[in-house]
């Protein structure tokens, strides 16, 4: 009897709240904890684009064949094109390449899987506070985990000069844990020029960056969003990426992202891809087509590609009506609390500052959920749930 043994594991923070939700009656019930877009109406839409993509498919399509383990070759391209721009050094000298992987934590895990068996590089460093799963893929992986400061609680802002001191202790060969745009869970994105400071670090202290990039065109565009990658894809020799289009393509339950590895030279990335395509045999052997298909396919219609990027900014610019409003709201219902700082963060979410007290009183007594870190995701937000939201948050603060 092997499994008498097992012990329950303790729910997901993130998607254990999702089943609390789901099993609350009350009607009233507002999640806003998972990272899922909503629109107006609260449903998470299949875009437009998405959708003449597929039909597209549906004609043309003309096997089921199995993919190599790299996935759809006219995916990956388009990928790197959206990473690093259609002219970038990196790819002109043929310094990176690029794998289809199932989603965002997929690619998260192909990465610390080949970092691990691969190189000499044992420990990471992530930001504090940073995505819920991020410890538990590393982990898991093999890697020993270590947090840089990145938010200062007081002032609701980063705090870049405590993120370099820590930076600082990292040892050579070390990895960085680098959130692309719109970071999870603060909406606190680096500026330019601390873009350019912490590539240099990394240059001086042979730090190797790990990119997750999972909301290009969530922030300010997916050309803008982009600009933190490339300034370090310039400067630093070696990293990773690891993005998905569960968002921006909405593509949820296609599960579609990539791991792209840049290296120093040609050779050097032709040897390292090689291991990442046997990570990927010894994982899942090879990907699934269709997430990929229409990525590829969108991306390589010009008609079908400006539908995408018109929807992605009605989808960006909502999410930051939301967070306006939900400033005015709680201020029309007497908080006196300044919460102006939410209306300056990108992407999805937002550090709210409410302690797991008041979190737990939102879930028990509103049926509003929000996970235990104060992490609201604005992108669940709508114009008829938000009096809802905003009176509860009223009564707990």
């Amino acid at each position: 009897m092997i499994f008498s043994k097992v012990e329950l594991a303790p729910a997901d923070p993130i998607l254990g709240l999702t089943d609390a939700f789901k099993a609350d009656p009350r009607q009233d019930k507002v999640n806003l904890g998972v990272g899922i877009y909503k629109d107006e109406s609260g449903k998470t839409p299949i875009l437009k684009a998405v959708k003449l993509a597929e039909e597209k498919l549906l004609t043309s399509e003309k096997s089921k064949s199995y993919l190599g383990m790299e996935g759809v070759q006219a995916y990956n391209r388009a990928v790197q094109t959206l990473l690093f721009g259609s002219d970038h050094t990196v790819v002109n000298q043929s310094r990176a390449l690029t794998a289809q992987a199932p989603g965002g934590t997929g690619s998260l895990r192909v990465a610390a899987e080949f970092l691990v068996r691969h190189t000499q590089a044992d420990t990471i460093w992530v930001s504090n506070p940073t995505w819920a799963n991020h410890q538990n893929i590393f982990q898991s992986a093999g890697l020993k985990v270590q947090s840089y400061a990145y938010y200062k609680a007081e002032t609701h802002s980063l705090d870049f000069d405590a993120m370099l001191a820590d930076l600082n202790a990292a040892k050579e060969g070390d990895l960085v844990l680098l959130h692309g745009c719109c970071h999870n869970p603060t909406g606190i994105d680096l500026n330019e020029a601390q873009w350019l400071q912490v590539a240099q670090l990394c240059v001086s202290k042979s730090l190797v960056p790990l990119f997750d990039f999972a909301y290009q065109g969530f922030g300010a565009g997916v050309e803008a969003d982009a600009e933190g990658l490339r300034i370090v894809a310039d400067t630093v020799p070696e990293l990773i990426i690891a993005n998905s289009f569960s968002k921006n393509f909405g593509l949820y339950n296609e599960r579609i992202g990539a791991v792209t590895v840049v290296a120093a030279n040609d050779v050097e990335a032709v040897n390292a891809f090689s291991q990442i395509k046997s990570t990927i045999r010894a994982s899942y052997s090879n990907p699934p087509a269709h997430g990929a298909l229409i990525v590829s396919t969108i991306l390589e219609d010009e008609a079908l590609k400006s539908m995408w990027e018109a929807e992605l900014t009605q989808m960006r610019e909502r999410i930051a009506e939301m967070r306006s409003l939900f400033v005015r709201s709680l201020k029309d219902n007497g908080v006196t609390r300044d919460f102006d700082f939410i209306s300056h963060q990108n992407g999805m979410f937002s550090f709210s500052g409410l302690d797991k007290a008041q979190v737990s009183r939102l879930k028990e007594e509103f049926g509003v959920y929000i996970v235990g870190s104060g992490r609201i995701s604005v992108a669940g937000m709508t114009k008829t749930n938000m009096p809802v939201i905003c009176k509860a948050i009223a009564t707990v603060l």
